[in-house]
């Protein structure tokens, strides 16, 4: 087996896998230019099978992605995956896969899926892209005007917030974060193609794509200990461990639901967090109070198994955590935009507050100095004035 590489074939090292922040699959190599890939299920069932292989004429990798394999078990999931990127693969060498033909916006961001697939940009494209009128216009006949024509269509679509027992949507007006972030996908997706258009002209339509400046604004709503022990005691004992483990670190609440037992080494109070926005693995050293909660979580677990659960095994995620906070941040009477992010927020605050150096704190966060400065830089500089004051004679 190739170093780095794990061993798909067998199914207790697919099983240790985990998600990957950015959605890369993890590849075998099957021989040179030839790799089969596994990109595992964050809800723990079968993952998602794909194919690689180089493209000598075109220089570069191809890849297909090859299904799920839902009606096969055992070892005869990773047999039928690699006799299908087996044909993949022979198909990419004798020539036989055509160069893509793109013609159209929607093109461009079929294209762009296949090579960088992802639920992220899959959903902006289905709700925003596909079905617009944008989707027919040649890449060649693009131009800016088209772009501001849908990216007002954009900014006028409401923001679906949730949707009752009854079905009846809840929405409010799409924030300009949000429209930022709906952005990104169907640029990245022309810039792959389309060359930039020559400044303050029609052709540039990468202009009416810019994003809206000051749209990440800081971070203002704070919960104190007090109140965020209000919100603990109104928690089901179900989410509660996950909840107060968002209390404690300074985790987004992604990374900590990816936890396995095993990112824990009770030794050494080493907490491995391997699944994270910038999908590089960081370690943090806990204290022995967290460490003894966090040992508590896995208590009677296989190393493999998730560290925070609901009661049925399955692994916390949006969808299920979402509903249960907001119900608690009622019960508790705290501020009702109070979201799992708001305890994100609240952690850095304090560490922040506390003393401990900036760049720590954006390491443990798995974050930037610079989005430090700029969402907690203020709290530095209070505390800086009031220093100085002290200095008065």
């Amino acid at each position: 087996m190739e170093d780095g590489l794990p061993d798909l074939s067998k199914i207790g090292s697919r099983d240790k896998l985990k998600p990957r922040a950015d959605k890369e699959p993890y590849w075998q190599r099957l021989q040179a230019g030839w790799y089969v890939g596994y990109r595992p299920s964050k809800l723990g069932s079968h993952g998602t099978w794909f194919a690689r292989a180089y493209d000598e004429d075109l220089r570069k990798y191809r890849r297909k992605a090859l299904g799920r394999f839902g009606s096969l078990t055992g070892n005869d999931v990773f047999a039928a995956a690699r006799k299908e990127a087996e044909a993949f693969a022979e198909l990419v060498e004798s020539g036989g896969i055509q160069v893509e033909k793109l013609e159209t916006v929607a093109d461009a961001c079929r294209a762009y899926l296949s090579e960088k697939p992802g639920s992220i940009a899959e959903g902006v494209f289905r709700r925003h892209v596909f079905g617009d009128p944008l989707a027919r216009i040649k890449l060649s006949k693009l131009r800016r005007r088209h772009l501001r024509d849908w990216r007002k269509r954009l900014e006028d679509t409401p923001a679906l917030i949730s949707r009752s027992k009854k079905g009846e949507k809840r929405v409010k007006v799409r924030s300009a974060a949000t429209i930022n972030r709906d952005m990104v996908p169907l640029r990245a997706a022309l810039w792959r193609i389309l060359p930039p258009g020559a400044p303050k002209t029609d052709a540039a339509w990468q202009e009416a794509l810019k994003p809206i400046k000051g749209a990440d604004r800081r971070r203002d709503l704070y919960l104190d200990r007090q109140e965020r022990r209000r919100l603990l005691a109104e928690l089901d004992a179900d989410i509660e461990p996950f909840v107060r483990a968002l209390c404690l670190l300074p985790l987004r609440p992604g990374a900590l639901a990816a936890l396995n037992v095993s990112n824990f080494e009770k030794r050494t109070r080493t907490l491995t967090i391997g699944s994270d926005k910038n999908g590089v693995p960081r370690q943090i050293s806990v204290p022995e109070s967290i460490a003894s909660f966090l040992s508590e979580q896995s208590k009677s677990k296989l190393p493999s198994a998730w560290l925070f659960t609901r009661s049925d095994g399955i692994p916390w995620s949006k969808d299920m955590w979402k509903g249960p906070i907001k119900k608690a941040v009622v019960a508790s009477e705290l501020p009702a935009q109070t979201s799992a992010y708001t305890l994100r927020h609240s952690v850095i605050t304090d560490l922040v507050r506390g003393g401990l150096p900036i760049l720590t704190v954006a390491q443990m966060a798995d974050t930037s100095v610079a989005m430090i400065e700029r969402h907690y830089g203020h709290l530095v500089r209070n505390d800086a004035e009031e220093a100085l004051a002290q200095l008065v004679l």
